[in-house]
């Protein structure tokens, strides 16, 4: 293996492999593994070709801004690029991105603006009509605009289209491929590449429910509603200046919860760790596959990976707070504890820890406040003010034990109260404490029964 002179180097050729535990019919499923590129997407590839191709026109030059709305992977993209190449990037970015994503950005120099995901393109907050006008009023700032940029096609039409074919070359070609689309230059680049060097093979729209594509591809009619979509970096609700779906045969509209479930099932039975995205790609595959009476070549992108959303769909309870996990029912207060102490879910704290533990405990799992358990009986509670109090003017006292501090004296709810029983303890500004009586189950917060509530209306 060559030694690469710089991480851009190591953008593409990414490996490709085949599905050995999915129910693919009768045919074959193979992964091309975009996450394995240095940035961790498919869009390190758009992001070296479009700021390389205004460098050879004289556009940019280092030292120079540049701008971009993203919702994520093409901001950590142009990212890497631009942190080697020596220049600032601004990027805009919906609030739905997962905040691995965020981390990220920032911590490769970029500077990231939050801005809303529930408003359509034509709003002054839409993320990429507002990097368009920070572009715009930055002075000798240069707007990237991949979704009209000639550049984002013609890195997958001269580059990765080509480099699918010949990798699948070596068992007999590709007869389908499955893509999502974004600012589409995937799809536009890769039917432009097929169209010329394999007309055979036939692409096939993976799009979340409450994108326009699906309607557009299946229908023929265009639609001016959009709805809203959890998963990141596909679906659209108008078509990119670059699109085009020509040849595009058939179109999946996948739900969320398909999404996110597809994506953990490819992780449980492959071995992939993909992104949401790629959960979306994979189930609208399996419908393709299993809708075949002949044997196909079908080939997926895991479009990135899915370590930038460990927080989010590969996190039990992120999944069951909203409603993509199903946990079981009791038809009482039961039903609203997150973190049952029975699983060993919830995070508790000793009256003999130190206070110092307590507080690491609360900062590791975002909580604020924690049950004290002597072995299974509940024996108080601390929370963060309990805490504050006792350490404030001396920092000493997070040597001292728990006990010191917690509230021994706790109000209890017992599982078969109504749920209006919760809401004169939060006034209080307290946790509600659910047992059975005298056996602990868990703690219910605000956040949990808004869930709740929210959950039931839907």
């Amino acid at each position: 293996m060559q030694i690469a002179s710089s991480v851009l180097d190591l953008i593409g050729n990414t490996p490709i492999v085949k599905a050995q535990h999915l129910d693919t019919g009768v045919c074959e499923l193979y992964f091309k593994l975009e996450s394995q590129n240095p940035g961790g997407s498919i869009k390190d590839r758009i992001g070296l070709k479009m700021i390389e191709a205004a460098e050879t026109r004289g556009d940019i030059a280092p030292g120079d801004t540049l701008v971009e709305g993203t919702a994520g992977n093409t901001g950590i993209g142009l990212a890497l690029v631009a942190q080697q190449k020596g220049y600032k990037l601004v990027l805009v970015v919906p609030d739905k991105m997962s905040r691995e994503k965020i981390f990220n950005l920032k911590a490769m120099g970029a500077q990231v603006v939050l801005t809303r995901s529930d408003v359509a393109k034509g709003h002054p907050d839409y993320y990429q009509d507002l990097a368009a006008r920070i572009a715009s009023e930055t002075p000798g700032a240069f707007f990237i605009n991949q979704f009209g940029n000639p550049d984002n096609p013609a890195a997958h039409e001269q580059v990765t289209g080509p480099e699918i074919l010949a990798q699948m070359a070596e068992v007999g070609g590709l007869d389908a491929i499955v893509f999502g689309c974004g600012s589409s230059g995937t799809m536009t680049g890769l039917s432009r590449c097929f169209a010329e060097k394999s007309p055979h093979t036939e692409l096939i729209l993976a799009d979340p429910v409450g994108s326009i594509l699906t309607e557009y591809i299946n229908e023929g009619t265009l639609s001016d509603k959009s709805a809203s979509w959890m998963v990141e970096g596909i679906g659209e609700d108008f078509l990119p200046s670059i699109s085009d779906f020509s040849r595009v045969k058939q179109a999946y509209a996948i739900s969320d919860k398909e999404s996110f479930l597809t994506a953990r099932m490819l992780l449980e039975k492959e071995g992939i760790l993909g992104g949401s995205s790629t959960g979306t790609l994979l189930a609208a595959a399996l419908k393709y596959c299993a809708a075949q009476t002949v044997p196909k070549r079908v080939l997926v992108f895991v479009c990135d990976t899915g370590n930038k959303y460990l927080s989010k769909m590969y996190n039990d309870y992120w999944m069951l707070d909203n409603g993509f996990l199903e946990a079981e029912r009791h038809g009482d207060l039961r039903d609203l504890i997150l973190r049952p102490f029975s699983r060993r879910d919830t995070v508790v704290i000793g009256p003999d820890d130190l206070l110092v533990t307590a507080y690491q405990r609360m900062k590791l799992y975002d909580v604020s406040q924690l049950p004290v358990m002597d072995g299974d009986q509940l024996v108080g509670i601390i929370d963060e003010s309990d805490l504050l109090l006792h350490v404030y003017g001396d920092e000493a006292g997070f040597r001292d034990p728990v006990s010191t501090a917690m509230v021994g004296k706790v109000e209890k709810i017992d599982k078969g109260a109504a749920v209006e029983a919760l809401l004169p303890v939060f006034e209080r500004g307290h946790v509600a404490v659910i047992v059975d009586g005298d056996s602990f189950l868990g703690l219910i917060t605000r956040i949990d029964l808004l869930n709740h509530l929210r959950r039931r209306v839907e």
